[in-house]
């Protein structure tokens, strides 16, 4: 059976979907392609896809609405393709749970880039990693869950991948550049603000209030500590100052 990346791509536009499949089948992945949003969901049940593509307009579904169902069924990366290339558009994508977001039209080659960079990422836990419990959350780093109070808490996949690192390191200091690193690619290694609207995000998530760190410690100039052991209420032994916390921004947020 072949390794290569599975990748379905769905646009109702023939010759999108001719020009991605011979990009991506000529840097090695395997194509898959549907010709709307009902066939896109059926063939990824039957292939099981590693990425999907998916256009934003499409006549029957659209492609946050494929992208809702998908993520019902199961956790599957998505990058978004559309001819609208706005800030607020690409934030709206995002913020919904894409993974990125490519405007059309597109150069094959960071199409290419954009579908690894994506996989890269998205890379789940180690087998045995466990489940993290503290307060009323539990993080479950091989089903991929988090809930709170029992309740199932929804995150992004950028979110998780956040919380995933930060989760499987409990109790130590991740610093900002691994932070980024692997969540974003190298790229994003410098870029701290960026960091930390992410990170006050997640904090949400977790049931942080509005400019307390809750579990996810600061330690300014370094990087980030999920504190299982502590207090929430009490800064965690040793840490140091706090930086100022952002507001939730999902304008300037992207994956």
């Amino acid at each position: 059976m072949s390794t290569q990346p599975l990748v379905l791509v769905a646009d109702d536009e023939p010759r999108i979907t001719k020009l991605v499949s011979i990009a991506l089948s000529e840097e090695g992945f395997r194509v898959v392609t549907a010709s709307g949003g009902e066939d896109a969901l059926a063939k990824a049940e039957e292939v099981r896809p590693d990425i999907v593509l998916l256009d934003i307009v499409m006549p029957d579904l659209d492609g946050i609405e494929v992208m809702r169902q998908l993520r019902e069924r199961r956790p599957v990366p998505v990058i978004l393709l559309t001819a609208k290339g706005s800030t607020a558009d690409k934030a709206k994508g995002l913020d919904l749970g894409a993974d990125d977001y490519i405007a059309k039209p597109f150069h094959p080659d960071e199409l290419a880039a954009r579908v690894r960079a994506v996989i890269r990422r998205s890379s789940g836990a180690q087998p045995g990693a466990g489940v993290i419990r503290f307060d009323d959350v539990e993080i479950d780093l091989e089903r991929r869950m988090v809930t709170r109070s029992g309740e199932l808490v929804q995150l992004s996949r950028t979110e998780w991948l956040l919380l995933q690192h930060l989760a499987a390191n409990a109790g130590k200091v991740v610093l900002h550049t691994e932070l980024l690193t692997k969540v974003w690619g190298p790229e994003y290694r410098d870029d701290l603000q960026y960091l930390r609207v992410w990170v006050s995000r997640v904090r949400r998530k977790l049931g942080a209030k509005p400019g307390e760190p809750g579990r996810i410690r600061t330690f300014q100039g370094i990087g980030y500590l999920l504190d299982v052991e502590g207090d929430a209420t009490s800064p965690a032994s040793g840490s140091l100052n706090e930086e100022p916390l952002v507001d939730e921004a999902p304008e300037t947020a992207t994956a």
